[in-house]
């Protein structure tokens, strides 16, 4: 299995449906057991990390944007 198109392919699904989001920031192990199948602990636990990295990332990447838009404004 190809664990970073998982991560990729789950960060997409994540990210869009925020029902699902919540879901996993509550129980990542058992959302990502629920979208992938049962698979054995050592290949659930890298992709739990690597889809929590990216959310990270584009919840760091979103505040950023959003502070950079307010500053843009104030030089206007």
């Amino acid at each position: 299995m190809d664990i970073k198109a998982k991560i990729a392919e789950l960060v997409a699904k994540i990210t869009k449906d925020p029902a699902l989001k919540e879901k996993f920031e509550k129980d990542p192990v058992a959302t990502v057991k629920g979208l992938v199948g049962n698979l054995p602990m050592d290949q659930i636990k890298p992709i739990v990390d690597g889809v929590k990295a990216k959310l990270g990332a584009t919840a760091v990447g979103e505040k950023l944007n959003d502070i950079g838009n307010k500053i843009g404004g104030i030089f206007v």
